[in-house]
């Protein structure tokens, strides 16, 4: 095996951003229950504080710190404190803030505000953090985009276009890291049980809902649960040297005849 594919070290530092609750703080769990220290980023920082201080209690190693990525002054400060475990070897970009609002409704500095906070601060962080890995021929960067990706949902115009974008990013990297040591990797969750649009207007779902069953977005209700994910994003950070994950599309199985009766798998 060449130098450039050398085994990973057993112990990787990793970041994981979005990390207050839902994919990502399953994802913090879930990368300190395999061994590697983890930092937690989220605005919610106490929410971040609460998950590292789990793991801590479980004997894993686990530091929290804030992360606005509409500031790039937090961007840079937060990239500073990600080194506290040594160099990163892992960075998870979860982070996702969608908004509602159709293409031509939405106020211009409201969809700018979405792409900078789904989209530009996302590369913001990975220039902070991904030329280290280069010089290390070595590290792990991974887009937790959406399904929406694949099968966009009307009314979130502005989320949905940052995230096209984020997977864009992705697939150029893959191309322009190719040979580094480095590794780009896309996840896409579909409908998951999560925090993410707690803060929607209850007003506006039900319409929203009759428009996404109108374009097939719909097709059941089951949702994934955060620790599934966490178990994907784990194992594409697992895979041996030599190999990597391009992309991958997780969706929530549909109920079964026993759920439907009430019964359980």
């Amino acid at each position: 095996m060449s130098p450039r594919f050398a085994p990973h070290p057993e112990r990787r530092p990793a970041v994981v951003t979005g990390a207050s609750s839902g994919i990502g703080a399953a994802t913090a769990v879930a990368l300190a229950d395999a061994g590697h220290p983890v930092v937690l980023g989220a605005r919610r920082v106490d929410r971040c504080e609460e998950v590292a201080a789990r793991i801590r209690a479980d004997g894993g190693e686990a530091g929290a710190a804030r992360l606005d990525l509409a500031g790039p002054a937090s961007i840079k400060d937060f990239a500073s404190a990600c080194e506290v475990f040594g160099p990163v070897e892992v960075l998870v970009s979860n982070a996702g803030d969608p908004q509602l609002g159709h293409a031509h409704e939405m106020a211009p500095d409201d969809f700018a505000q979405q792409v900078q906070v789904n989209l530009v601060g996302v590369q913001q962080l990975v220039a902070l953090i991904a030329p280290g890995m280069v010089d290390r021929h070595r590290g792990d960067l991974i887009f937790v985009t959406t399904d929406s990706f694949t099968a966009p949902r009307p009314g979130m115009a502005a989320y949905v276009a940052a995230k096209w974008g984020v997977e864009g990013l992705a697939r150029i990297m893959q191309m322009e890291l190719e040979g580094t040591g480095v590794r780009v990797s896309v996840v896409r969750p579909g409908p998951t049980a999560s925090e993410m649009g707690s803060s929607w207007n209850p007003d506006m779902l039900g319409p929203l809902f009759d428009e996404w069953a109108r374009f097939g977005g719909t097709r059941h209700d089951s949702f994934l649960r955060p620790e599934q994910m966490a178990r994907v994003i784990a194992h594409v950070v697992s895979m041996p040297r030599g190999s990597y994950i391009s992309y991958v599309e997780v969706q929530p199985e549909a109920p079964g005849p026993d759920d439907l009766q009430g019964g359980s798998a």
